[in-house]
């Protein structure tokens, strides 16, 4: 096991050994680097540590072995003395980190045993954020090597590119994932800790006035579904993705039954709909063999059910079209408007626990857990007065009209 000065010259020089087996250098400048060269010629940066382990007679023993730290070219010289060196340093935590795997290895494993073995309806969301913003950054990244500045520098460039909510999202994922993590591991803390947040973390409170409430009423008009479901999702103050997954066989003599699945968050049951959201519902043109309202492409199909005939999918480029035949407009997203139609129901004279039903949103304390009253006729009454409203709102008396700044053009 020869000692030698090793020069990024002299390593690319080495010889494979003629006598068939392996030889081992040590590096004289970097005690405890070595590198491996075999007969075939491969060269293998490996670093020298001791492992404590039981004798024949019981007691523990100090035994010599190598970790592996990568082959030459792809680590030369300069790189493999800096990686031994960090090794060295802590083996035991090296080693740990390593038998933890990449993030992509525990984020695996993380879905298999938690997420699919629990049966959570949230899953496709969940690999589709870790296959689009996530693993492009992190995919062969150590797990345990991943820190608090890390994830804040994932979040900071997801909010700039995709907006503060989908960081959010992301976020949440990667916490649950570490959290997961570290109730498998002794010595692993999670680096997401409380108050950890987007940049611009605070919650969201927008809401869109009566003018732009206006525009956007009347730039629906020439989206087609998109459209529709925008209508829908102001006039019903439901949830996105509700009002996406709204079938034909969900809406009986005007009542909308909204579906419920497993481990979901609360919704508002079922509502006795407006004319107006009737209006928009009865305008979609209903495609043989998809029972939607708001029917999508084929891109909708659900994974694992190609079959599935699909609800609209396109919300983005949806908005994206919607934005461009606006006035320039603070941002906003699709969410801003259950909010707004909150508010909306309060400025029309709806009791604030009424209009939490129709959000379906969990009533606290005693009154949520024994008054199991449906109030239908109240939840009825609270969404005809937001469509009357929202009506005086996108047609107003003449002469009580604020206008929008038109948007400028590009030149």
């Amino acid at each position: 096991m020869p000692k030698k000065a090793l020069t990024e010259e002299g390593v690319r020089k080495l010889k494979p050994p003629a006598t068939g087996k392996q030889i081992d250098y040590f590096d004289a400048h970097m005690p405890g680097l070595v590198l491996r060269v075999n007969y075939g010629g491969a060269k293998v940066w490996r670093a020298l540590h001791y492992v404590k382990r039981l004798g024949k007679d019981g007691k523990q023993i100090s035994m010599p072995t190598t970790y592996k730290l990568g082959r030459y070219p792809v680590l030369n010289l300069k790189q493999a003395r800096a990686k031994a060196q960090q090794f060295l340093v802590d083996p035991q935590k090296a080693l740990a980190q390593a038998d933890a795997g990449s993030f992509k290895d525990v984020a695996e494993n993380f879905l298999k045993r938690h997420v699919a073995a629990n049966k959570l309806r949230w899953q496709p969301e969940v690999e589709r954020c870790l296959n689009k913003y996530v693993y492009p950054h992190w995919q062969h990244r150590p797990f345990q090597e991943i820190k608090r500045r890390d994830i804040s520098d994932l979040l900071d460039m997801i909010e700039d590119k995709h907006g503060r909510r989908q960081a959010e999202i992301v976020l949440s994922i990667i916490r649950k994932i570490t959290n997961w993590y570290a109730t498998r591991n002794d010595d692993y803390i999670s680096p997401v800790v409380r108050g950890m947040r987007p940049r611009n973390g605070a919650g969201r409170a927008r809401i869109l006035d009566d003018a732009e409430i206006r525009a956007v009423w009347n730039a629906c008009g020439e989206l087609g579904t998109f459209g529709a479901l925008v209508k829908a999702l102001l006039l019903t103050a439901q949830r996105t993705g509700k009002v996406c997954a709204m079938q034909w066989d969900h809406v009986v003599d005007g009542e909308w039954r909204i579906a419920t699945e497993a481990r979901e968050k609360a919704n508002a049951g079922t509502l006795k709909l407006p004319q107006a959201v009737l209006d928009v519902i009865v305008a979609r043109p209903r495609i043989e063999g998809n029972p939607h309202v708001f029917a999508g492409g084929a891109r909708g199909r659900r994974r694992g059910n190609s079959t599935a005939p699909p609800a609209f999918n396109s919300c983005p480029e949806g908005k994206r079209a919607l934005d461009a035949k606006l006035p320039k407009l603070p941002h906003w997203t699709l969410h801003d408007l259950r909010r707004t139609a909150r508010s909306l129901m309060s400025r029309a004279g709806v009791r604030p626990d009424i209009a939490e039903r129709v959000l379906g949103h969990a009533i606290p304390g005693v009154e949520g857990v024994y008054d199991r009253h449906s109030y239908s006729a109240e939840k009825a009454d609270a969404l005809q007065r937001l469509s009357e409203l929202v009506e005086t709102i996108v047609n107003p008396p003449e002469g009580n009209v604020v206008a929008l700044p038109a948007r400028r053009k590009r030149r």
